[in-house]
């Protein structure tokens, strides 16, 4: 496992689309674990390949309770409801946060580690963190989304 950079706002990595990762093998999981290493040292909740200018559909989350780090590969947002409006800030963006709403709810599902299929649900902060992460492998920094910029 290695840490790698993060990019930063104004790095046009940040602004395209990422790819459909076809298998999962040991190339995909070598770039898993490190950006899992990565967010950890970063002391981040949620890392997506483009961060780490790698434009493949590959996010991860942490928000460090007792469920541990979620991989997903391919995420699709399957359903969301509710409502939430909070600071957000970002690895990619240091210094700045904003508040953004988002749903209170979100299931989604992709493949994990190990080319599985896998599911969850995330109410508050990891329905957040889902949405902040899928948004970044469309090319959208929370910046787009800020909504009062609180926090600066």
């Amino acid at each position: 496992m290695a840490i790698r950079t993060i990019r930063e706002e104004g790095d046009p990595v940040l602004r395209k689309q990422s790819r459909i990762v076809d298998a999962v093998d040991d190339k995909i999981r070598v770039i898993i674990d490190d950006m899992v290493e990565t967010m950890y040292e970063a002391d981040g909740v949620g890392l997506a390949a483009p961060q780490i200018g790698i434009l493949k559909r590959i996010i991860v989350v942490d928000i460090y309770d007792e469920t541990g780090v979620k991989v997903l590969v391919n995420p699709e947002i399957l359903e969301t409801s509710g409502e939430q409006t909070g600071v957000e800030g970002c690895l990619s963006v240091p210094g700045e946060s904003g508040e953004v709403s988002r749903p209170n709810y979100v299931k989604i599902k992709g493949l994990g580690r190990n080319g599985e299929e896998v599911v969850y649900e995330g109410k508050g902060l990891l329905a957040r963190a889902f949405c902040h992460e899928v948004d970044h492998l469309n090319g959208i920094l929370f910046i787009d989304k800020v909504i009062d910029e609180g926090g600066k």
